[in-house]
Order: structure tokens, then C-alpha cells, then sequence
């Protein structure tokens, strides 16, 4: 009999109890057992190891629709990657890592996460050693090379979408422009796809340079004298500081342009899991499991040409951007963006949707 560890790692996003569940259940159907390891990488780290073992009643099927991680995705501040390489603790919490990982008896490990987390998994992969390590990708910004589509990502945009919804009613109420700030770091995927969804009259991404006096002739130039403006967290603006979407409203309003900012903030990484999430995570899951079942080791399941398949993490690494993690001195972390060749830029295009300079 196997016996799995599974952990979510990073921030939270819906789909991440349904593809517990779903592991859960194969497993059991295998004859295997799971263990959840809690708080991520900071459960590894307590003395014992957080940890439970589950049963019929741990994760009921009723609640895998649910946001958020049942097992937890640690606490801030405590000892993870990122506090540890702070404090220059790095060697010791790796030892700690695979301590506790022996300790569990573990067979294999699991581990969802997110474009930071599989990087950190890959670059420190001797923890690893002689288990097998199956990643499932999950992320609201989508910027995970070599897949198609990451867990959490369409029930965010589902749920930034309801946001601009709502808004947009008030905005014609009183003939005003809301500037949303959107998540998504560096990447604008959920900014993208949530403002062709909701007929946004700008979107601005950190992939596309933007003239902000184009901006407001735009606006201006505008059949309506309302809408949103939807502005991606990872934008910057020439000689101007603080958040984006204020950048932004202090450059309309000096314009003569009504204004209000809006900031959706997490509730983009809530909401009951939509159906293709929980398609998405079902299809992973069963990906990971049967990627166990074949002796895999260090792979991501990934979708690609509406094929679930694994893809090694070495190809995974290497064929995003690398850049060095804000966060941790010396680690690289791959990143995928919004690419020039995006068919979603050319529809908002035709849509008459502002997104800056493009070709």
C-alpha cells in the first residue's frame, strides 16, 4: 500500500478542497492511503510534522466546492521559504523539510501550488529525494508555464467578473468611471479575460505599455460617459507611486473624468468553485494519481491541447521566464505572462476595449 502526503502551498484560491477530495478518493479507490499535511511547508516544520490521515468524514464531497484550502496554506510570518532565507535559516529549514517528510513514511508527496511554489520545489528538489514528487499547478494569475490553465483561475475571473457587474449599475447611475484593481501580480491573464467578460472600456496589463493621455482620450471618446477601467496590480506609471488604480483615478479626475476606484481585493480568490474548476481539478487529480501509479517523480500535471498529461519540472523551469523571487535572495522563480500572439488581445481590440500600445 502507497502512502501519499499532500500539501497546498502559496496563496489560497478556490478548487484547491475539490482536487483534495478527488485525490482523496482515488487513493482510497487504489487501495492507497492520504495524508494531509497542514499549513504547507510551515506544518513540515513543527515537531511532530502537522498532519492527519483521511477517512470518509475528513473532507465530505458536499464541501469540496468550497474556497480555501481545508488543510491550510500557513500562516504569515511563520518559518517557510521566505522567512527562512530572511533569517539566513535556509540550510537548516531544508533539513527540517526532509526530516519531517521521512518521519511521515511517505511514498509520495503531492504538492499544490502555485508558479513560486513548483519553482521552489524544483530548485530544492534534494528534499525530494527518493520520494516521488507530483505537482499540480493552481494559481488566480495563470502564470505557470507549460499548461494551458491552473486551478482557481476561472472561478476567479467569475468572481472579479460578478464584482465589475455590480459596479457597473452604479457607475451609469450616476454617469461615473470605476478604475478596478485586479490581482494577478505580474501577469494579466485574470484582468484580461475578466474585462472582455464584462465589456471593460480599458484593461491594462503589466505586458502592454500604456500612454495614460491615449487612456483619456479614449474614455472621452467613449459612447457612454460610464464604465470600468480595469487595472492589473503589477501595471507601474512613469514618476507616480501608491497603488495603481489611484495612479490612475488622480490622472482622470485631473482630466475632468467622474471617477470612483474600486479594489475587489480577495474576493477574487473565493467563491464556490465553478464547474470547470472542479472539472480542471478532477482531471489533475487523476493525472497525479496516475502519474504515481507509473513511478513519475519530479512532474506537474498540465493541460495542453485539451490533454491532461505530466510535464517535468525541469521543462517546466526552463521554459518560462526566470527572474529572481522579490522574496527570496538567491532563488529564481519561472514565470509565464500574457503573450503578444494572445488571440484574447486581438477580440478586446475589435471590442474597442483600450489596452495600450499594441501591434
Amino acid at each position: 500500500m502507497k502512502r501519499l502526503g499532500v500539501l497546498t502551498t502559496g496563496g489560497d484560491c478556490s478548487g484547491l478542497n475539490t482536487v483534495i477530495q478527488r485525490l482523496y478518493r482515488g487513493a482510497t479507490l487504489r487501495g492507497w492511503e492520504l495524508v494531509g499535511i497542514l499549513d504547507g511547508t510551515d506544518g513540515l516544520c513543527a515537531t511532530p510534522p502537522r498532519a492527519i490521515t483521511f477517512d470518509n468524514t475528513t473532507l465530505p464531497i458536499e464541501a469540496a466546492r468550497l474556497a480555501g484550502s481545508f488543510l491550510h496554506n500557513g500562516r504569515t510570518g511563520a518559518l517557510n521559504f521566505e522567512t527562512a532565507a530572511k533569517t539566513g535559516d535556509l540550510a537548516r529549514f531544508n533539513r527540517k523539510l526532509r526530516k519531517s517528510l521521512l518521519e511521515l513514511k511517505l511514498d509520495a508527496v503531492i504538492l499544490i501550488g502555485g508558479n513560486g511554489s513548483l519553482s521552489l520545489a524544483w530548485c530544492n528538489r534534494e528534499i525530494y529525494s527518493g520520494l516521488q514528487l507530483v505537482c499540480i499547478p493552481k494559481t488566480i494569475d495563470m502564470d505557470i508555464p507549460l499548461t494551458d490553465k491552473t486551478i482557481g483561475f476561472d472561478t476567479a475571473v467569475q468572481q472579479l467578473t460578478s464584482f465589475c457587474d455590480q459596479l457597473m449599475l452604479t457607475a451609469r447611475s450616476h454617469h461615473r468611471w470605476f478604475v478596478t484593481q485586479t490581482m494577478g501580480r505580474d501577469c494579466g491573464q485574470l484582468a484580461l479575460n475578466a474585462g472582455i467578460a464584462i465589456g471593460a472600456t480599458a484593461i491594462l496589463i503589466p505586458e502592454i505599455k500604456f500612454d495614460v493621455n491615449s487612456l483619456i482620450k479614449h474614455i472621452k471618446k467613449s459612447p457612454r460617459d460610464y464604465g470600468i477601467i480595469l487595472v492589473s496590480e503589477g501595471i507601474s506609471l512613469r514618476g507616480h507611486s501608491g497603488r495603481p488604480a489611484d495612479m490612475i483615478s488622480r490622472k482622470l479626475t485631473a482630466a475632468g473624468l467622474e471617477n470612483r476606484t474600486a479594489y475587489p481585493e480577495h474576493t477574487q480568490r473565493v467563491g464556490d468553485t465553478t464547474a470547470s474548476d472542479r472539472i480542471l481539478a478532477a482531471r489533475m487529480a487523476d493525472c497525479a494519481l496516475r502519474a504515481i501509479e507509473n513511478n513519475e517523480t519530479y512532474v506537474m500535471t498540465a493541460i495542453n491541447n485539451c490533454k491532461c498529461e505530466t510535464v517535468s519540472l525541469a521543462d517546466f523551469f526552463a521554459s518560462g521566464d526566470v527572474t529572481t523571487d522579490p522574496n527570496i535572495p538567491d532563488l529564481k522563480t519561472s514565470d509565464a505572462y500574457v503573450s503578444p500572439d494572445d488571440p484574447l488581445l486581438e477580440i478586446a481590440t475589435n471590442m474597442g476595449i483600450y489596452l495600450g500600445e499594441t501591434k
